[in-house]
């Protein structure tokens, strides 16, 4: 039976529910269209604090759409000479950052400031092609209202908005105009305009400001900080000034910027003439997988001095891995290890060369290595870099070796006498109970045989060409095959050690896994054209086993004045006419003395000059204590420690002028071999130079 008025009692209910459900809805789309007035306000707010950036050459892309999303925005892109800044304003309140989490009152954001990071990689990935390098993208979240704050979540970085314009500008200028034109064109594409936006936010908004000129009246924000003029002029001066020289290594070609980028699925290698860019692309390769895979990487070399050198660029290019990539040289590498393991030895002294010395001694006149062609130093190199560079411990082993990169055939006899020699000299040292910097290398090797070190995700070598064998081997037992797990970079033409090895000897497949980089950024085309007569007929075996003459160059991008030789037949003469070309270099716009660099073959040598140059009121920097950092100080001193380094201005005095002749037209394989590496010395010498060129010779 029905109920009088029961229909009407339904239908009051459902109109009661309805109602009840518009209240929420209207109570959500208040708090939402709330929520959107405090976006627009802090968003506004944000232009408001960037738009000075436009009168220094920034570009200011305001309300973007999200790449893949209807309707997802991105406040603010700022495209410029220090990067691409992605800016998110967020008013939050209470917020909080602890073990690498960030919360809002009790409400963990992190997840957001992470979507923020994927758009960041994203962009990366897209701006590669136009040759940014990995890095040069950033994610930003500006707290509005908020001065005095920095944080760093899941890659983002957390500041205040009236911290921005230092945060911006602070890389200083990183990227060429062109770069930057490139770059912003790429973004303007990548993320287009909102759906409904002004026609004005079609383009970027430069140089008038983003925000009308009389602003809407607003509520404070909280914690209201004003940003100090003399603060901002400031930060606007640093922001345009131009970079020092060891900076350069912030830009990329697109090749150099995709390769940064490239996934090997096992040991790599990326070769190249000399200026191609090989350590730059190993540098933002190290911060690009040191990044990636959220690890450790080492980037090691056997230069002593030139990690610290990289050390200090990567703190301009990618300040937030300082500390997530060791830069550590191979010697240094292996004694820190036999150090942590407890392994007893005695760092290498003059104890070697005593021995040696002894065990020389006591080699017979009628002796094959005392032959006339010969010299101690050419057998001092045959036991350290044949011999103790692959740990071989039996005769029989160095009996069938190919021995490569040295020239001279050796018949079974003297390598018996070699082997002989090395046996001494081996007892010897074990006398004084010292050892050599070999024994190093394999005491750390052999360590590691024994318990592998999971430490580091990938491991990247500058100049694998001047390692050992046993280096290579030690280095490559850390990551073994695993994808993006080792990369070797160098240059065959640039080996000045004797002896060599190749992949095969150590265990190691490429299996085209080999890339060349054949565009000289550095050098002019005529320092460059210069340089290459020290090397063009130099035959050697490659570290994959290969010979060859050299890596080819496509295209030198710059052009500038010959280099000459300048002859002298006295010293005072020679360095009268030296100090006369540091003076003229010095009167070039844009040369500094922190762009002068003078290489000599020794040590002594390099003393000499800057004793010279101190004499004449110059003052100078020694390489050995060169790190990276800038300074208005001629750098001097040796070619093996400018290695991997590079100059505006270079001057290469007491240069023999018998390495700048013709071969004689009968000389001994072994003194063809040790004039091949010291012309090889100078042409890596030559190729640090940027823009000029100076020769003396005697």
């Amino acid at each position: 039976m029905t109920i009088a008025g029961e229909s009407a009692g339904v239908e009051a209910r459902r109109q009661r529910g309805r109602a009840s459900e518009l209240r929420r809805q209207a109570d959500e789309a208040e708090q939402r269209a709330g929520r959107f007035e405090i976006a627009h306000r802090t968003e506004a707010e944000t232009a408001r604090t960037l738009a000075p950036l436009a009168g220094i050459g920034y570009h200011l892309l305001a309300d973007r759409r999200w790449p893949g999303s209807a309707h997802a925005n991105v406040d603010m892109i700022v495209v410029g000479r220090s990067g691409v800044w992605i800016v998110d304003t967020k008013a939050w309140r209470e917020v909080a950052v602890d073990n690498g989490r960030i919360t809002r009152g009790q409400e963990d954001v992190t997840d957001d400031v992470a979507r923020l990071a994927d758009l960041a990689w994203d962009t990366e990935k897209v701006l590669t092609d136009v040759g940014l390098a990995p890095g040069e993208v950033h994610a930003v979240v500006a707290l509005a209202g908020k001065k005095g704050v920095s944080a760093h979540v899941a890659s983002v970085d957390v500041v205040g908005t009236h911290d921005l314009i230092k945060h911006i500008t602070r890389p200083r200028a990183r990227l060429s105009p062109e770069r930057v034109d490139k770059a912003l064109a790429a973004v303007l594409s990548y993320f287009p305009v909102m759906d409904g936006a002004a026609a004005s936010t079609q383009q970027v908004i430069v140089p008038q400001t983003v925000l009308a000129r009389e602003p809407e009246p607003q509520p404070a924000l909280i914690d209201q900080g004003e940003l100090d003029q003399g603060e901002l002029d400031q930060y606007l001066l640093d922001g345009i000034l131009e970079a020092p020289i060891e900076e350069w290594m912030a830009s990329l070609d697109p090749a150099q910027a995709k390769l940064v980028r490239r996934n090997f699925n096992g040991p790599a290698r990326i070769r190249g003439a000399a200026g191609t860019g090989k350590t730059v692309v190993g540098l933002h390769r190290a911060a690009y997988l040191a990044r990636s895979t959220g690890g450790r990487i080492l980037f090691t070399t056997y230069i002593r001095t030139l990690p610290a050198v990289l050390e200090s660029l990567l703190k301009r290019l990618a300040p937030e891995m300082v500390g997530r990539v060791d830069f550590v040289n191979v010697h240094a590498f292996a004694t820190r290890l036999l150090k942590e393991r407890g392994i007893a030895f005695r760092t290498p002294g003059r104890e070697a060369q005593l021995a040696f010395t002894d065990a020389w001694n006591a080699v017979s006149a009628s002796s094959p290595l005392k032959a006339t062609r010969f010299t101690r130093r050419y057998w001092e190199e045959e036991i350290s870099h044949v011999i103790k560079g692959r740990g071989l411990t039996r005769f029989d082993e160095y009996a069938d070796l190919a021995r490569v990169g040295r020239k001279h055939r050796l018949t079974g006899d003297d390598r018996q006498a070699v082997w002989d020699l090395y046996e001494a000299y081996s007892a010897g040292l074990r006398e004084r109970g010292g050892c050599d910097w070999e024994d190093v290398i394999l005491l750390a090797r052999d360590a590691l045989r024994e318990v592998p070190l999971d430490r580091y995700d990938a491991v990247i070598v500058d100049e694998a060409q001047d390692l050992s064998c046993a280096m290579v081997s030690l280095l490559h037992s850390l990551v073994g095959d695993r994808s993006d797990g080792l990369t070797l970079i160098g240059d065959g033409q640039q080996t000045i050690y004797p002896g060599g090895y190749t992949l095969g000897e150590v265990g190691i497949s490429l299996a085209g896994r080999g890339v060349v980089l054949d565009v000289n950024h550095r050098n002019t085309a005529e320092i460059l054209d210069f340089a290459k007569q020290m090397v063009a007929d130099d035959q050697f075996v490659d570290i994959e086993g290969v010979d060859g003459v050299g890596d080819s160059v496509s295209a030198v991008t710059r052009s500038g004045p010959e280099p000459g030789i300048h002859r002298f037949t006295r010293r005072d003469e020679h360095d009268a006419a030296m100090l006369v070309r540091v003076e003229e270099v010095l009167r070039l716009v844009g040369t500094g003395r922190g762009d002068v660099g003078i290489l000599t073959a020794t040590n002594p040598q390099a003393d000499k000059v800057m004793a010279l140059l101190a004499d004449a009121g110059v003052p100078t920097v020694s390489l050995k204590d060169y790190a990276g950092k800038s300074s208005d100080l001629i750098r001097v001193g040796t070619i093996k420690r400018a290695k991997g380094l590079e100059f505006k201005q270079v001057l290469l005095p007491q240069v023999p002028a018998k390495l700048l002749a013709d071969p004689p037209t009968t000389e001994s394989e072994s003194a063809k071999e040790r004039r091949e590496l010291d012309r090889r010395e100078l042409y890596v010498a030559m190729t640090r130079a940027r823009d000029g060129l100076w020769v003396g010779a005697r």
